[in-house]
């Protein structure tokens, strides 16, 4: 099945050059490569991989590269992790991490629903990893839903303090059976609202934990329903939230519904910020990692 017309007209403001020819890109290319490492930034093909590795920064996969969910608009590939977690993997991130000089970086990973801890102690490692390698490093972990593990996993990986927590809801409550399929809306929100009380609970002497989230748009949603969606957000207590454009991966995946306009995204985070979210990225551009920096930085600077 070929891609549908629109999924191939892209507007100007979809257009990005590609990163042949920076040489900031090359070297943080051959240490990914040199580590053995996964990046989401290649293996989810972000349009924003150019910029964000030509400025240094990176998001890193832990946990392999297959896995065990199958969501219709992800370009990862899904099917049977084989074998258990890679013990070494959080010290090459580590390594990678000090080599390439960040100063904040992002870990997600697939969802690994073959685990028993669905991979949480291996967020933890690799977290302990970085702060002994990198200390002033800022981390932010973007954790699957930890399905049937969520009360455990999410003690194990707050207990090591990593700066920000995010989960991404994607999708309106409407679409989620059929674009997520083996997710949940309600308890991606749960998961997100109860991180506040377990950080609360293993850290009382901090302040209050960070909470992320990202939706992506044109997968079928009103823009009524997106400012829905940030609502419900708000209501369970999310500090920070990206929008950006649905990219259709390939032909077999989820159909581009709608080219999200630069003047609606503007509306977006508009709407966010009178709902009171600390920090509000919203383009057509905009990923949940992207200049995750700076999206930090935006919070501290609405807090203070």
């Amino acid at each position: 099945m070929p891609f549908s017309e629109l999924a191939r007209q892209r507007p100007d403001w979809m257009k990005v050059r590609a990163p042949s020819g920076n040489t900031r890109f090359g070297e943080l290319q051959d240490v990914v490569r040199a580590g053995g490492l996964h990046t989401v930034c290649e293996e989810a093909r972000c349009p924003n991989i150019g910029e964000c590795w030509g400025r240094g920064t990176a998001t890193f996969q832990i946990l392999g590269d297959v896995c065990t969910r199958a969501c219709r608009y992800c370009a990862v590939t899904s099917g049977r992790p084989e074998g258990a977690p890679e013990p070494l993997e959080p010290e090459r991130v580590a390594r990678a991490v000090e080599q390439m000089g960040l100063g904040h970086v992002v870990i997600t990973s697939v969802d690994r629903d073959d685990l028993p801890d669905r991979g949480a102690a291996h967020f933890a490692a690799t977290i302990r990893a970085i702060r002994r390698r990198v200390p002033g490093c800022g981390i932010e972990v973007l954790v699957p839903d930890f399905l049937g593990f969520r009360e455990e996993a999410l003690r194990v990986v707050l207990q090591v303090a990593p700066d920000v927590l995010n989960h991404n809801i994607e999708t309106t409550e409407r679409l989620y059976a059929r674009v997520r399929p083996k997710g949940d809306y309600r308890l991606a929100l749960d998961l997100l609202d109860r991180a506040k009380d377990v950080w609360a609970d293993v850290h009382p002497e901090r302040e209050p934990l960070t909470t992320k989230s990202g939706m992506i748009v044109g997968m079928g949603e009103t823009d009524e329903e997106v400012v829905e969606v940030m609502g419900d957000l708000r209501a369970h207590r999310v500090d920070v939230v990206t929008i950006g454009q649905y990219l259709q991966p390939t032909a077999k995946h989820l159909q581009l519904d709608r080219w999200v306009t630069p003047e609606q995204f503007r509306e977006y985070r508009l709407q966010g910020r009178k709902m009171g979210f600390g920090s509000v990225f919203a383009g057509p551009l905009v990923r949940s990692s992207y200049r995750a920096e700076e999206q930090q930085a935006a919070l501290h600077a609405s807090v203070v």
